[in-house]
């Protein structure tokens, strides 16, 4: 690895842990300058085709999936924390599948199932946009389901 203050080509690792199931997050020292860096290594996974409520295919975009759950989660007491862990759950479950192509119904609903357990507000926003919610009434039926859920659960 090549030293980013000297371009010393030989550095020797120092620490190594894993920040999620898919990187790496690596101390390094350069043998040359004595300077220390970080450095993360991502696995590399095979690209995966997202098919889209009009059936056109994009390629999955982690960043299209967090600036969405952080609209929804925008003003309210969620944690950066609570979004990294959503994100890296969705991401994981999409993995774990070995599709080469997964609809957005899929991962729209894996996001809600975690949003929901965490900020129902922000589970509604999310909602809202993702199933499109066209008048009052589709929105007050989810409010309602919630609503229901909840009286069930005490």
């Amino acid at each position: 690895m090549q030293c980013p203050y000297c371009n010393y080509k030989e550095s020797k690792v120092i620490d190594s842990r894993h920040t999620d199931q898919h990187s790496i997050r690596r101390r390094r020292e350069c043998e040359e300058c004595k300077k220390r860096f970080t450095t993360y290594e991502k696995i590399e996974t095979t690209p995966v085709i997202v098919i889209k409520k009009d059936n056109s295919r994009e390629y999955f975009d982690i960043n299209k999936l967090k600036n969405g759950i952080l609209k929804s989660c925008e003003k309210r007491p969620v944690s950066i924390e609570d979004i990294e862990n959503i994100i890296s759950y969705v991401e994981n479950e999409i993995n774990k599948s070995l599709q080469s192509e997964i609809e957005t119904k899929i991962i729209g609903e894996l996001v809600m199932e975690k949003l929901k357990n965490i900020d129902e507000v922000s589970y509604i926003r999310f909602a809202s946009v993702y199933r499109q919610f066209k008048d009052i009434n589709t929105f007050a039926n989810e409010l309602n389901t919630l609503i229901e859920k909840e009286k069930q659960d005490e």
